[in-house]
């Protein structure tokens, strides 16, 4: 990490940061019609929801206190991290231990909150509903489209980071070409040293052309309690909505220190159909309950197609 990077009191306590917030207010349409009534991100991702492989996630860095912003028609989210007493009874009767367990499993992960986006205006917009549930302490941020493998270390780099500097944290990954379009774009301030760039600036979503490198932003931030402050000065973006990666921006032109954490793991994105199943395929070769098989049938089926 660059000698740059000094402690900055007004940003931090130099604790690590102990909440998680969860974007989930989206609509799906690109899911639809699977996601009419199921919201995107309880769609399975082999038998588990995309949603709680990122509680999990969270849970493991010790970020006890989690957060899920949800929309309209998405209350079938709070029904999966509450208790199934009816459910839990039927398996209880039957001894089956080993399914009461994982049915428990997303009850006892983490102590969830929950508060309602008005409408989807933007990840920025979204963040901003977390001021309350937050205070004055840095916190997690993690997208549910990005799952990363619990093998891979990512989120426990990002929070020590953090607590060093007491600045901004993205997760970074290497992407080629046009693909940056779809994420955002950073601009380094230096070279990357045990894994860590600084970052001079950051733009979101920009065309291949005008990419400020081949760093993208992928969904996880660690950030100050000042982003909120940072996300009313913002002006909403072309699409009319409140971007956090300008929000950021702000921040970092107040001289915030802003740094990325470059990862190289394991990541299965369910941002959108075809990579949905790439990521469902993957995790079920590795299952270890169904693995064996459906990887041998997967590799015969495979070889009917040639």
């Amino acid at each position: 990490m660059s000698s740059d990077a000094q402690i900055r009191p007004a940003d931090s306590t130099g604790r690590r940061a102990r909440k998680a917030v969860i974007p989930a207010a989206g609509l799906g349409t690109r899911f639809a019609p699977a996601t009419k009534v199921v919201p995107k991100e309880l769609l399975p991702v082999v038998d588990v929801p995309a949603l709680e492989y990122i509680v999990a996630e969270a849970a493991r860095e010790g970020l006890a206190d989690v957060l899920i912003i949800t929309g309209r028609g998405k209350s079938a989210i709070e029904d999966h991290f509450d208790a199934a007493p009816e459910i839990e009874d039927a398996l209880e009767r039957k001894g089956d231990k080993h399914r009461l367990a994982r049915i428990r499993r997303s009850t006892d992960l983490a102590r969830m909150h929950y508060t309602r986006q008005r409408e989807a205006r933007g990840l920025g917009d979204a963040v901003s509903y977390a001021e309350a549930f937050v205070g004055d302490e840095s916190f997690a941020v993690l997208l549910g489209d990005d799952i990363i493998d619990e093998r891979d270390v990512l989120l426990a780099r990002m929070l020590d980071v953090q607590a060093e500097t007491g600045g901004i944290v993205v997760g970074l990954i290497e992407v080629e070409g046009r693909f940056i379009s779809l994420y955002g774009s950073i601009k380094p301030a230096g070279e990357v040293v045990d894994g860590v760039i600084e970052i001079e600036t950051l733009i979101e979503k920009p065309k291949p052309e005008e990419a400020l490198s081949n760093l993208a932003v992928i969904g996880r931030y660690v950030l100050p309690p000042g982003i909120f402050d940072a996300l009313r000065r913002t002006e909403l973006g072309a699409r009319g909505e409140l971007e956090l990666t300008d929000a950021m921006r702000v921040l970092g032109q107040d001289g915030v220190p802003i740094h990325g954490v470059v990862f190289s793991g394991r990541r299965y994105d369910t941002g959108d159909r075809q990579d949905y199943l790439r990521a469902v395929v993957r995790l079920a070769c590795e299952h270890p309950e169904l693995g064996e098989d459906f990887s041998g049938w997967l590799a015969e089926f495979v070889r009917t197609l040639k």
